[in-house]
């Protein structure tokens, strides 16, 4: 299959997607991809979507993972997982693909995993599929639809870990972000499943704050992870939300080390904020709802 995009000097670039990554521009249902080499490493591309960075992919690696918030997510899961789930038997659906790098990166670490991806532009999952190597289905499986409609037709207890990293801009859609998306996604956890969520706000901190306090009325436990600036006030940046029925570890838990070290451990160090944290941060705050 050969297509043409746009090369980065405007011209005709020449595009087979099966034979794997072109450099280029590409129309996608949604406006525009832009595929770039990463020339600080072999093998590895970035992605823009409508011009905003997307995912970063290194072909043969897919443990390497070059996002921090990625890392953040990849930390959090690894230790909730391996202390409350079966790993080889993991059923995880992902609310947004862009290139699939997290789905690529868990069902590497877990052989037997299995993974569902909710995407929303058909193009771009038929262009990635084609650049990149992410597993065939019945371990990575891409469906392309709108993030809320088909997270309300999950069926109950039919998985274990949702993941949503879903944006258009810089900003999560607002269906997404409700106390109705949350209850959709926990009836469709199984008992003591564990939601992630990529929570991009400004330095006022509003979005967040408000979503924790939806996440506390569905859930039994909230916690979050981000780096220090962020929690602060500072700059716009990423809150990666947890919410489980199950317990997260206290901040002064001895059995929470390993995870604290490795969020520090990065080019951005982060901090794992408890349940009595998290809570105290979004004090006052009101819920989104689909009405009002």
């Amino acid at each position: 299959m050969s297509r043409k995009s746009r090369n980065r000097k405007g011209g005709a670039a020449e595009e087979h997607v099966a034979d794997g990554p072109v450099e280029g521009e590409y129309a996608i249902d949604t406006g525009t991809a832009e595929l770039e080499r990463d020339t600080f490493r072999p093998g590895a591309w970035m992605l823009r979507i409508n011009g905003v960075q997307s995912s970063h992919v290194v072909v043969g690696e897919p443990q390497e993972l070059a996002f921090e918030y990625m890392r953040w997510i990849a930390a959090v899961v690894d230790y909730f997982v391996d202390r409350h789930f079966d790993p080889s038997a993991l059923r995880m659906t992902h609310l947004g693909g862009g290139a699939c790098s997290m789905p690529r990166y868990f069902a590497d670490v877990w052989p037997g995993s299995r993974h569902s991806v909710v995407e929303l532009d058909g193009k771009l999952a038929e262009y990635v599929r084609g650049w990149f190597d992410i597993p065939r289905a019945p371990t990575v499986r891409v469906r392309v639809g709108e993030a809320r409609e088909v997270t309300e037709s999950f069926v109950d207890d039919s998985r274990d870990v949702v993941v949503r990293d879903v944006f258009a801009g810089a900003r999560t859609p607002r269906p997404l972000t409700t106390v109705e998306f949350f209850r959709h996604v926990h009836r469709s956890l199984a008992p003591g499943g564990l939601y992630v969520a990529n929570c991009g706000d400004t330095r006022e901190l509003a979005v967040a704050r408000s979503e924790v306090a939806g996440l506390c009325e569905v859930f039994a436990h909230v916690a979050c992870v981000a780096d220090p600036p962020m929690l602060k006030g500072r700059r716009y940046g990423n809150i990666i939300l947890l919410a489980s029925d199950t317990p997260f570890p206290d901040a002064l838990d001895p059995d929470a080390a390993a995870l604290t070290r490795e969020l520090l451990g990065g080019g951005v160090p982060a901090h794992f904020k408890d349940e009595n944290w998290t809570r105290r941060f979004a004090s006052g705050s009101v819920a989104r709802r689909d009405q009002g």
